[in-house]
């Protein structure tokens, strides 16, 4: 079945907008015209796509599931559009990262690559949300714990996280200093509630410790249990790469390195068509170097700290 491009852009607008009225002035035609482009597409589909009460209109059942499609459709042609008018001039990057590893490790480091990159025009969002790559919207997304890849697209994981004991150093070498696990039994502990290994998993490895695990505060942002633990509110259990600032500045401490644990952190996921694209490729090239270069500080840290 064919339809007019004029009759689905009208009945887009007007079910974006909600009125004939603000989608004529929207498409500079008059409400009469958006009518009959609604009614032309309504009888080429054979059904009615809004319910019309008096002066207003509602999208019926199947026309809000159409008005779904139709909408994110012209998001992907839009997407297209902004893509081919930048090629001749600066190419745009869209990275979507999750907040944490987006305010502790890359926004610091993105001034680096704009200037070896000036061609390039980042734009970074951070989110809990999953992105659709397939949108066209975003080139890059940046999650924790990215699992399969989804249809089209590929993941390049990140070098396995250091997930370890944290807290300031007054705290370590204070009046209860930690020096053994049974030690943080006199400690606040600080919960980051969506890391994939937490207090009770560190417990289960570390049996001598006698933790009251339903204590304590929680957080559902890895950066702001480690800005808690830096300030002094207790121990936090969390990534090396996360709080690779707070621990180079000395806000923060490793305490009980031999209890560090290697897992799975982060990954970069790209759809498969874009991952050769120069500044795809060239964005992962460099941002797997800088995390190499916090691997080998790392491997310096966990040797002056004795993390195995």
């Amino acid at each position: 079945m064919r339809t007019s491009i004029k009759a689905i852009q009208a009945f887009e607008a007007a079910a974006r907008l909600g009125s004939f009225a603000l989608a004529a002035d929207e498409l500079a035609v008059t409400p009469s015209a958006i009518s009959h482009q609604v009614r032309l597409l309504e009888d080429q589909l054979g059904l009615p796509l809004f319910h019309r009460v008096h002066r207003s209109v509602i999208l019926t059942d199947v026309g809000r599931e159409y008005a779904a499609e139709v909408m994110a459709a012209f998001a992907r042609i839009d997407a297209a559009t902004r893509t081919a008018a930048s090629a001749g001039g600066s190419m745009a990057l869209t990275i979507h990262s999750t907040p944490s590893i987006a305010t502790q490790w890359l926004m610091r480091r993105l001034p680096l690559y704009g200037e070896a990159h000036p061609e390039i025009d980042l734009r970074l969002q951070a989110s809990v949300n999953r992105i659709d790559l397939g949108q066209g919207i975003v080139d890059v997304d940046i999650r924790y714990n990215p699992g399969p890849a989804p249809a089209g697209a590929i993941t390049f994981p990140f070098p396995d996280d250091v997930v370890t004991p944290m807290c300031a150093p007054r705290l370590a070498a204070g009046p209860k200093p930690i020096r053994s696990v049974a030690d943080l039994a006199g400690h606040t502990l600080i919960h980051g509630e969506i890391n994939i290994f937490g207090w009770r998993d560190w417990s289960r490895r570390n049996r001598r410790a006698r933790l009251d695990l339903d204590r304590g505060p929680r957080f559902d942002r890895s950066f702001m249990a480690i800005r808690a633990a830096a300030d002094g509110l207790g121990v936090c259990l969390d990534s090396m790469l996360l709080a690779e600032q707070e621990l180079r500045s000395g806000q923060l401490v490793v305490v009980l390195p031999e209890t560090a644990m290697s897992v799975r952190g982060h990954g970069f996921t790209t759809l498969r068509a874009k991952s050769a694209m120069p500044k795809v490729a060239d964005f992962r090239a460099w941002l797997f170097s800088e995390l190499r270069q916090t691997e080998r500080w790392w491997q310096d840290e966990r040797a002056a700290t004795g993390v195995p």
